[in-house]
């Protein structure tokens, strides 16, 4: 059986960062730490096909830093799709819920980069259910 457990690791606690760093007042650190999780060259193209590369995400997490007070993540459905010596790619459903009520819901998939040990988030797919 093929074992994608530390990958799917890195995705819940990717999310729990993200869930903590949009919902929460948080130190300007903890966004460099954030950001230590992507690549250089990351990629994603969300929702609505809107392309973000690395610089964009930084602007992106630095905007809405605080901001998303009572905001949640759930994650479910997490799947393998390939797994290789230079990373994976992996699948999950993301739920989002904001204090207002306001909900989302998108699967996404992503392509993990594995460069000397340290997983790293290279290209995220998210697609609105």
């Amino acid at each position: 059986m093929i074992d994608y457990n530390e990958y799917f690791d890195e995705v819940i606690q990717a999310h729990v960062a993200i869930e903590q760093w949009l919902a929460e007042e948080r130190d300007a650190c903890e966004l460099d730490q954030l950001l230590t999780r992507f690549s250089a060259q990351f990629s994603m193209v969300s929702p609505l096909g809107r392309v973000l590369d690395f610089a964009a995400l930084n602007e992106l997490f630095q905007m809405a830093g605080g901001k998303k007070l009572g905001f949640r993540i759930e994650l479910s459905e997490l799947h393998g799709i390939s797994l290789h010596d230079g990373g994976a790619t992996v699948s999950y459903r993301e739920q989002q819920t904001y204090a207002t009520g306001l909900h989302s819901d998108r699967r996404s998939t992503v392509v993990f980069e594995k460069i000397e040990g340290k997983i790293l988030w290279r290209h995220l797919q998210e697609t609105f259910c």
